[in-house]
């Protein structure tokens, strides 16, 4: 996987990745070089006693000294903009792929680990990269080149490479795989504290009104743990890896000025070429030793591209229609038949077999327990998730041969949880219809009985609202939500319990607003508050999937146990009537 993600991700970069190869391999050519040079100034310049070839030599030594610091600072440019491109390509090819899964994709992965792999994850392969192209196109260039470069000057000792290279290798490569391990260990416990920190800063209420702070801080301080357990022990072999590499390299330079002295003394090596073989088999080593760094970053960025390449191949089960249609004849009407619906994995359906039809200019509520799938109904609409059997028409044309755009753009859906991103309330109520003016705003915000509040702030429409809209009470910030989906004008209106956040006074006077100045549009209200819906054209009671009875207040009243004992519940027998 990290060979295609590479790959693929790399493509767009390859002038740059050329730029750096030329650079990199002038560089490296200029480094082998130097050693040469250096022989000659000791053989020629400081035994002879030429204080001119010292100078002309040290000269041209000081001129490619200097190209090859410019090489490599315009190489550590080149990959540096092809790294952050990388990175910036992944994180766009990410983000694009989970805005469009369904709500099933992203209950598989959880958001905690979907923001790791956009984050984490996209930073160790793009670390890798960074590294790559600083030291790993050098690195071999140095490596081969200073093998030719050695024998050059003394083929005699050339079997002290033989030894110290395999040797560093397998010592590498044996830290390198039990590292391997623990980061896939690391990667996987990021998720697990992201996870429980997520559900920490959501739920902090809960936490502090149940007193159970202390519980979650051992939650977190496990979750740390784990986290700091996996990292020590990657580290440690980390840590052994220097040494290793260090005393390999050490005990190299040993040999060569212990066998090389010998050969000096009778007279069959100089002492200049002695110091390049040693300048050369420090480079050499030099060129194992940052391939190490490679060796720390390579396990690491495998697992994090795996983690990538899972989220990239991952098809939604909401696929867009091959041919779709772009127009329909009618203005909003939804018709359900026989749509049913299960979870992966799960023995039953959550939906059996359910059949309504919602026509414009009425009302169609949705009445039920807790757990009767009244949410799940509403999500199969705008096709958060896509039925198993059956099928889901808008204006008679089944919702997965539609133009998704054009499905999304009729459907105005205000969800059960209110969520208000962070801005102002202008941007929020545009969220739908960028275009609409502030007339239009405010238009929305009297209808969803908002005026009154949002006027009284000092910023009015510019106010700011919080991610989340948590500086907005609950209530507000439902208000807030209905007002963005009706500043949309869709054809379809979907209220997934919108108003279970409203007192009966503001739920009513929101309902008649809505009667009267967006009426010809089709209404589906999900609610669990009979008052709410008494006044619907079609009420449909659902139980345990299934919609066990249909009509008005007053037929349910008179047919419908289900339904009696719903509205006994909560109202009394003269309210109720």
């Amino acid at each position: 996987m990290l060979v295609r993600l590479l790959t693929r991700f790399l493509r767009p970069s390859w002038p740059l990745l050329i730029a750096l190869i030329v650079l990199q391999f002038a560089q490296s050519m200029a480094s082998l070089y130097l050693p040469s040079l250096n022989a000659d100034i000791i053989d020629e310049g400081v035994a002879k006693n030429d204080t001119g070839y010292i100078l002309s030599t040290g000269g041209v030594m000081l001129l490619i000294t200097l190209l090859q610091v410019a090489c490599s600072i315009a190489a550590v440019y080149f990959g540096a903009r092809a790294a952050m491109a990388f990175g910036r390509d992944v994180r766009g090819a990410v983000f694009e792929r989970v805005g469009v899964f369904s709500e099933r994709e992203v209950s598989r992965f959880g958001a905690p680990s979907l923001i790791t792999r956009t984050t984490n994850d996209v930073q160790q392969v793009q670390m890798l990269v960074l590294m790559s192209a600083t030291l790993l196109v050098s690195a071999p260039i140095l490596a081969v080149g200073g093998v030719i470069m050695a024998l050059r000057e003394d083929v005699q000792l050339s079997w002290i490479m033989v030894v110290a290279i395999p040797v560093l290798l397998i010592a590498v490569g044996l830290i390198v795989s039990r590292m391997v391990p623990w980061f896939q260990r690391m990667q996987d416990r990021i998720d697990g504290i992201n996870r429980v920190l997520r559900e920490q800063l959501t739920g902090i209420r809960v936490v502090r009104a149940f007193v159970r702070e202390p519980v979650e801080v051992e939650r977190f301080e496990g979750a740390n743990r784990d986290v700091t357990q996996a990292a020590t022990a990657a580290g440690r072999w980390f840590a052994l890896m220097f040494p290793v590499v260090m005393l390999v390299l050490n005990l190299s330079s040993i040999a060569v000025l212990w066998f090389g002295a010998y050969r000096i003394d009778d007279g069959s090596l100089q002492i200049g070429s002695l110091t390049a073989f040693l300048q050369y088999l420090l480079q050499i080593l030099g060129a194992v030793m940052m391939a190490t760094m490679l060796g720390f970053l390579l396990p690491r960025a495998t697992v994090s591209a795996n983690r990538i390449g899972e989220v990239l191949e991952t098809s939604s089960s909401v696929v867009p229609p091959a041919h779709p249609v772009h127009e329909t004849a009618g203005h909003g009407e939804v018709e359900l038949r026989a749509a049913t619906f299960a979870y992966p994995g799960a023995d039953q359906p959550v939906l059996r077999e359910v059949s309504f039809t919602a026509r414009r200019g009425e009302t169609t509520a949705i009445i039920g327990s807790t757990g009767s799938g009244k949410t799940t109904l509403v999500g199969l609409l705008p096709r958060l998730f896509d039925v198993t059997e059956g099928s889901v028409l808008v204006d008679g044309v089944d919702v997965r041969e539609l133009d998704p755009d054009l499905l999304w753009g009729r459907i105005g859906l205000v969800p059960q949880k209110a969520y208000l991103f962070s801005g102002t309330i202008a941007s929020n109520l545009r969220y739908g219809n960028p275009e609409a003016t502030d007339a239009q705003l405010w238009s929305a915000l009297e209808i969803a009985q908002a005026r009154d509040f949002v006027e009284e702030l000092p910023e009015g429409l510019e106010a700011p609202i919080s991610q989340g809209g948590t500086n907005v009470s609950g209530g507000q910030r439902q208000r807030l939500a209905i007002a963005r989906a009706l500043v949309k004008r869709p054809e379809v209106y979907v209220f997934d319990d919108a108003f279970s956040a409203l007192d009966t006074a503001t739920d009513a006077r929101l309902r008649s607003a809505l009667e009267r100045q967006v009426g010809d549009a089709t209404m589906i209200v999900v609610a669990q508050r009979v008052s709410t819906i008494v006044d619907a054209d079609q009420i449909l009671v659902l139980d345990d999937g299934r919609v066990v009875a249909r009509g008005t207040h007053d037929e349910l009243l008179a047919t419908s146990d289900e339904y009696a004992e719903i509205v006994s519940s909560q109202l009394t027998a003269e309210e109720a009537a």
